[in-house]
């Protein structure tokens, strides 16, 4: 009896699948599910099941949870660094995931790798600790960083700025990510694209002022570019307000500074203290984690969100929908920064003498019950 040659059906399906993946047909899009596999090729869900198996064994598909299988970059693809310095605190985790999704939504979409465990920095670390990091980096294929800086203390402010030194000694070019280094009157030395700070709280401070509240503050917490952008386009709002006569010709500006020194509650306690002694009726945070401790210690003293105080954050973090009192916030547009990101990243690889760029993405105003109440 004769043997027969032919390859068993799972093996023949997987060999086209990936002739179409090498020809680019599944290149930045999601590729079928197992079920649509199946339907496409007319085979068993079993079939399609061991054949797209056989793709994840080559390393050519992978799978994300709850979201299907994706074209896994090819080896020539861009390799890049993705460093997040975030300050420590109960919201490090979800800002960590929303600043990363925008850079996987992109990555799903125009194949490349990003490495954010490539290079990973930690306050007191030496010139030459930080060097050897960035030095492995680049003979593990690296060719430029995304990075956002911490915020945070003058310690982390030094390891960041070994960090950026390195990066020029080994030629690793940097865009950074939403802020500049921390201090109030940094030079730009490197691109960076960021949120617009200055739009979104001139945006969200215009919001109250429609809202009828008088005595409007600002909260910050760190000398950095995006929280300074903040204040200028809170105190923007405030000065064109007045411009227009009438009820507005007296307002009046209050900066409030949220410390890092202490920790979280006492943070949103003194916050709350300040609130209430300037009797402010609307407040616009740096974050939705400060306005959610800011509305929680205000409810404790009796006050009413937002009948008696207002409330306004920042990020659209997921903890903004969670609860009765949903948190008016100004979100950031993260696959938009993330494609330009990657597209300054593009242009100084090609032009790396080009003098250094700001790109700002406008954000959008989400309102909820923290501002307009229930039913408002």
């Amino acid at each position: 009896m004769a043997v027969s040659t032919l390859a068993p059906k799972y093996v023949e399906l997987a060999g086209t699948i990936e002739t179409q993946i090498r020809d680019g047909m599944w290149d930045g899009v999601k590729m079928p599910s197992v079920r649509d596999v199946a339907v496409r090729h007319k085979v068993s869900v079993v079939t399609a099941s061991r054949a797209v198996q056989i793709l994840r064994d080559k390393g050519l598909i992978q799978t994300r949870q709850r979201s299907g299988c994706f074209r896994v970059a090819p080896p020539t693809a861009d390799r890049w660094a993705l460093v997040m310095r975030l300050t420590p605190g109960p919201w490090q985790h979800a800002t960590l995931g929303m600043s990363r999704f925008g850079f996987e939504a992109l990555a799903r979409r125009e194949p490349m790798h990003l490495e954010p465990d490539a290079i990973k920095l930690t306050v007191g670390m030496s010139d030459a600790d930080v060097h050897g990091a960035v030095r492995a980096a680049k003979g593990a294929g690296i060719t430029g960083a995304f990075f956002l800086p911490s915020r945070h203390c003058a310690n982390e402010m030094r390891t960041d700025e070994r960090f950026l030194a390195a990066c020029a000694a080994e030629a690793i070019p940097v865009v950074l990510l939403e802020r500049n280094l921390r201090g109030h009157n940094r030079e730009l030395t490197h691109d960076l694209v960021a949120v617009d700070d200055l739009d979104g709280a001139a945006r969200c401070t215009r919001h109250l002022l429609d809202l009828g509240r008088e005595r409007i503050g600002v909260v910050v917490a760190s000398p950095t570019s995006s929280h300074n952008d903040r204040v200028a386009g809170y105190l923007f709002a405030l000065h064109a307000a007045t411009l227009d006569g009438g009820t507005h010709a007296g307002l009046k500006s209050h900066v409030l500074h949220q410390s890092n020194d202490l920790p979280t509650r006492e943070a949103y306690v003194k916050l709350a203290d300040q609130v209430r002694k300037l009797r402010l009726d609307g407040v616009v945070c740096y974050q939705d984690y400060t306005a959610m401790g800011l509305i929680i210690e205000l409810l404790a003293r009796g006050a009413k969100v937002p009948d008696d105080v207002a409330v306004i954050g920042s990020d659209d973090l997921p903890i903004g929908n969670l609860f009765t009192v949903g948190i008016t916030t100004y979100s950031d547009p993260s696959e938009a920064m993330a494609e330009q990101a990657v597209r300054l990243m593009r242009e100084r690889l090609r032009c790396p003498e080009r003098r250094a760029l700001k790109v700002v993405v406008p954000g959008e105003l989400i309102v909820r019950e923290s501002t307009i109440g229930r039913g408002g």
